[in-house]
């Protein structure tokens, strides 16, 4: 039976995105040359808080798109029997803008390898940076995160849980420790 402890509550997740959004801002001294893209589930739902706090400090409309990565995953034979494509919604061109590319949480890498990948199909940015909501550690391939709302230091056999009001019904962050 598995153990859990919760990190972070509702009200820390607000605080949470709030600061990133903010340092977002101050690095950029704006929002004029922003592009937000969200990697599918939560990342997205992550994006688009963090995008619309970002609006909310600089009355900017800040552009925003959903990235699936499913076809670019290297584990997707061994792992997928039947991938689940999800549409890459990005209605806007990328080309020259600073994008900001989030997601929940930051483990080996690989995911961010991936969107790395599809997002360069899709444009050319100015520049790319990785904003995550956990950084749990154990990285595979050379990736860091420029924006983190939590470092969260786990063991191999532990996995974090980011739960979102628009997946899970609240805003949380679960250690979750597999019992062998």
């Amino acid at each position: 039976m598995p153990t859990e402890r919760q990190l972070v509550d509702a009200s820390g997740f607000t605080r949470t995105v709030n600061r990133l959004a903010h340092e977002i801002v101050e690095r950029h001294r704006g929002a004029g040359m922003l592009g937000i893209v969200g990697i599918r589930t939560r990342g997205d739902y992550l994006a688009r808080r963090i995008a619309a706090k970002i609006a909310e400090m600089e009355n900017v409309k800040v552009p925003i798109g959903t990235l699936d990565i499913t076809l670019y995953r290297d584990d997707l034979r061994g792992r997928l029997s039947q991938p689940q494509l999800k549409t890459t919604d990005i209605l806007y061109d990328i080309s020259g803008k600073n994008i900001i590319l989030i997601d929940d949480v930051l483990y080996t890498g690989r995911t961010v390898r991936s969107a790395l990948n599809a997002l360069m199909d899709i444009g050319r940015p100015a520049t790319v940076e990785l904003a995550v909501f956990v950084d749990r550690g154990h990285r595979e391939l050379p990736i860091k995160a420029d924006f983190v709302g939590k470092n969260i230091p786990t063991m191999m056999d532990e996995e974090v849980k980011v739960m979102m009001k628009e997946t899970d019904g609240q805003d949380a962050v679960f250690v979750v420790q597999q019992k062998s």
